[in-house]
């Protein structure tokens, strides 16, 4: 990663080197210029390919086993010290709600470390950290957290330039703590088929969400905290806690309704959500996060989104009620192209199982392991969560340490909260 450094660096000097010469001389440099510029360009390319060639050997001498692990997030049990539920069955994330977290930020602090310091201990991937921090009422962090409005409020009350440090704020807090993503922000925009559902939980118009959406994700992203936009293709008024939407719109209204997903796709937010609703007028009948028409065929290559593609919580009453017990739905996600699958329960061994046992006898399905497990590495290099080491000329794929005493997180933390308070008190 030093070498990686070293030549950006080295771009920068040679593109800032340029002053008032002579013509002939300038000549000369501009030449120097491009052809340094051309090595500095290979040896970004050279770099980039021998991590692209680390992940894939990562990925081919993995256990399945350990794969399908890391294609779950599941809730996690207690609030101070951690211990696994399932000892053998190390998801590749852990989904906290207002139950797992400790009344200090030095606390939570403690708890976030004890995760990272058994899978060190063990040799297991860490998983990533997640919270649904999007404001209003689903502010998981809200006792210790500076405020954060709900993003009605927010597109309401603030620019999008303040909205950004607002967003800001909360992320330094977050990341203090010791998360790495956050199940936000909703996209959608509201409807009266949506509104009472969403209650405040949108941005509002197509303009705004489009802003907004952008502010908030550059915010979290831009420090250190992964996104993951929310819900793909929609919601009605219907709670998917209970049962299932029905979005009754046509293809072409469907269409106008989420081309702003395409435009944040091109600011690479980590990770998008699927909804449980099924539509009308595309695969008719079907969950959308079972229906590769949506998660592969739309997200993925119609609005061309790189991120972790993640199904809703597959214990929803949406789903149990419908047919869709977990292990079929864990089934049926993957088979769509989702690759990361929600569950609030505490375990995921069933329905991990279902899919070594498929994967087993179907080299499509674990090609699609494969290929999700590949993303979810990636995540985790760029949050830091694992990190390149050369082994001797070897590139090698490690856990990273833990970062920062609790003592200098805690201060970090503070400023943030403060800065945090400052604005809220300013602008609300």
């Amino acid at each position: 990663m030093k070498r990686l450094f070293i030549i950006y660096l080295a771009v920068i000097c040679i593109f800032s080197s340029c002053s008032r010469i002579p013509d002939s001389a300038q000549d000369k440099k501009e030449k120097s210029m491009h052809r340094n510029a051309g090595l500095v360009a290979g040896g970004i390319t050279s770099v980039q390919s021998v991590q692209d060639k680390a992940v894939k050997e990562y990925v081919k001498s993995s256990s399945l086993h350990d794969k399908v692990c890391q294609l779950f997030i599941e809730n996690i049990e207690g609030d101070t010290v951690y211990v696994p539920v399932e000892k053998n069955y190390i998801p590749g994330g852990y989904l906290f709600f207002s139950y797992n977290l400790a009344e200090t930020p030095a606390g939570i602090m403690k708890f976030t470390d004890s995760i990272r310091a058994y899978c060190l201990d063990h040799k297991v991937i860490p998983p990533f950290l997640a919270i649904d921090q999007e404001g209003g009422f689903v502010n998981r962090l809200r006792t210790v957290n500076g405020p954060l409005p709900s993003a009605k409020r927010v597109s309401e009350k603030l620019t999008v330039q303040e909205a950004y440090r607002l967003y800001s704020y909360q992320a330094r807090q977050m990341k203090a703590l010791g998360f790495n993503m956050n199940i936000a922000p909703v996209v959608e925009i509201q409807t009266s088929e949506n509104e009472s559902f969403l209650d405040g939980r949108s941005f509002g118009s197509f303009l705004n969400v489009r802003s907004y959406a952008v502010a908030c994700v550059n915010a979290f992203e831009n420090r250190g905290i992964g996104t993951v936009v929310k819900h793909f293709p929609g919601n009605t008024n219907t709670d998917p806690h209970t049962g299932l939407p029905e979005i009754q719109l046509s293809e072409q209204e469907l269409e106008e309704s989420l081309r702003h997903f395409s435009q944040l796709s091109r600011i690479s937010p980590s990770g998008a959500l699927m909804s449980h609703a099924r539509t009308k007028a595309v695969d008719p009948g079907v969950p959308a996060c079972f229906s590769k028409n949506w998660v592969t065929d739309r997200l993925r290559n119609q609005y061309g989104f790189e991120g972790i593609i993640f199904s809703d919580d597959i214990f929803m009453g949406a789903l149990a009620n419908n047919g869709y017990p977990p292990e079929t739905a864990a089934e049926k996600a993957v088979e769509a192209g989702v690759n990361c699958i929600m569950i609030s329960e505490k375990r995921f061994s069933k329905a991990a199982e279902a899919l070594i046992k498929r994967a087993k006898s179907d080299r499509e399905f674990a090609q699609l392991i494969d290929s999700s497990f590949e993303k979810i590495i990636r995540y985790k290099l760029k949050s830091g969560i694992l990190n390149f080491y050369d082994d001797g000329g070897k590139l090698l794929i490690k856990a990273g340490r833990i970062s920062g005493s609790i003592d200098d997180r805690c201060s970090a933390f503070e400023k943030a909260r403060k800065e945090n308070i400052d604005l809220y008190i300013t602008y609300f």
